[in-house]
């Protein structure tokens, strides 16, 4: 249980700041790349790759907790995560500026994926169990204001700035900005997060902590079914890992390309309200909707609702829009579908996939296999995009849904399965 400062005074900036460097990463990196004339294959290509370090979070998980305590760890990499920024900003400014950008934000990427390891881990061991419940929404709620600052308030500015200045100089500006507003929340944190320290093992050694993770996944593999849940959690994805990178490069791209010809700050404008709003409803009823008729018999709806934002591109890339309004309304379907159907995934990695002896390292398995199907697809989306058309790529982006579909009425789910806290769930990592 925490002591001292009371869990408002950094329960949501702690959870903000999770959340800043992940949009960055997985949002804003794209759009500034399409800004500065990058192609969307390449965007497709580089961005996945960047999302890799979520994959990969568990196998180094285990090692943090031989650091004396989890407040160092969560400062540390907030500042350096801040520096990374900073660094983007300046990197933006050379010849070379595109691979210097690409290994900077790597390094953001990595940051970003140890620092919410050590957060949730701060979170978890400062509170109590009725704490923990209170403050659930609290933690939901600031994640998603990042989710809310990085796709309105920042591409509003990005957009601004672009009409007067060149992008380069536009989007360090951004990076600059972005970059002392984490400096200046890991300096609060240094005054207000608690201090806990790490649980007490037997065996604090390096070589201890690599027999722990061995065990760990050894125990998450030989599960009956693994392989089967496996392909599931990565079909899952198959349709949004693509829609989510290229969407927003669609709203970009200019008419005579088959885009809607969207500027930087109208697209902060349609994600950053309308979508931010839809996609946080959309999280509450998909958990309310799963909890009422269980996860079984829930699953088809949510993976259809999950699909539902690749019927909306579809709509728009045929009619092409030009009322902002109506625009903002399809996007506002788009991510209520999306949070609606995520819930599915979450609950079954939770209360199917990870139960047993490690619960929260499977868990963290689970999800980081889970990021690796958005990966996947995310990785061949501008390739595909490029060889189909905007048209015929939400066509293919409809078929690729239909095998998670058929599978979700054959994979086992136990009975009385129930929703989680759907509003304190992280969204999907891009």
């Amino acid at each position: 249980m925490t002591t001292g400062r009371s869990p408002i005074t950094w329960v949501p900036t702690l959870y903000f700041v999770q959340g800043l460097p992940f949009f960055t990463v997985a949002m804003i990196a794209g759009l500034m790349f399409k800004s500065m004339g990058v192609d969307n294959a390449s965007i497709g290509h580089y961005t996945a790759l960047l999302g890799l370090a979520w994959v990969f979070k568990p196998l180094w998980s285990p090692f943090l907790e031989l650091a004396p305590n989890k407040k160092t760890v969560v400062v540390t990499f907030q500042f350096a995560g801040a520096t990374a920024m900073g660094l983007v900003a300046l990197a933006l400014q050379l010849p070379t500026w595109f691979a210097v950008v690409v290994a900077v934000l790597s390094l953001l990427a990595i940051s970003s994926a140890t620092h919410d390891i050590a957060a949730d881990g701060l979170y978890i061991a400062s509170l109590s169990a009725k704490q923990q419940a209170m403050y659930a929404g609290w933690q939901g709620a600031f994640f998603n204001a990042a989710r809310l600052m990085a796709a309105g308030g920042i591409l509003v500015l990005a957009g601004t700035l672009e009409k007067r200045m060149p992008a380069a100089q536009s989007w360090t500006v951004i990076f600059l900005t972005l970059g002392a507003m984490m400096a200046v929340l890991a300096s609060y944190h240094l005054w207000a997060l608690p201090n806990s320290a790490n649980a007490a093992r037997a065996d604090r050694s390096l070589h201890g902590t690599a027999q722990l993770l061995r065990d760990v996944l050894l125990d998450f593999f030989r599960k009956p079914g693994i392989w089967i849940a496996i392909v599931f959690i990565i079909l899952f994805r198959a349709g949004e890992g693509q829609i989510q990178t290229i969407g927003p490069l669609f709203l970009r791209d200019p008419r005579e390309a088959g885009g809607l010809g969207l500027s930087t700050d109208q697209v902060g404008i349609v994600y950053g309200t309308a979508g931010t709003v839809a996609f946080i409803a959309g999280s509450i009823m998909g958990g309310y909707f799963t909890a009422w008729l269980g996860l079984k018999r829930a699953l088809p709806l949510l993976i259809i609702g999950m699909n539902l934002p690749n019927l909306v591109f579809y709509y728009l890339s045929t009619a092409l829009p030009t009322d902002l309004s109506l625009i903002a309304a399809a996007l506002g379907l788009e991510m209520f579908g999306y949070g609606f159907g995520f819930v599915g995934i979450i609950l079954y990695i939770m209360q199917v996939v990870a139960k047993g002896k490690y619960t929260t390292a499977h868990y963290a398995i689970g999800t980081g296999v889970m990021q690796l199907g958005f990966v996947l697809f995310k990785l061949v989306s501008g390739d595909i995009q490029t060889a189909l058309g905007y048209q015929g790529f939400f066509v293919w982006v409809l078929l690729a849904a239909v095998p998670v579909l058929v599978m979700s009425w054959f994979i086992h789910v136990p009975p009385g399965t129930t929703a989680p806290d759907t509003t304190s769930a992280e969204p999907a990592k891009a």
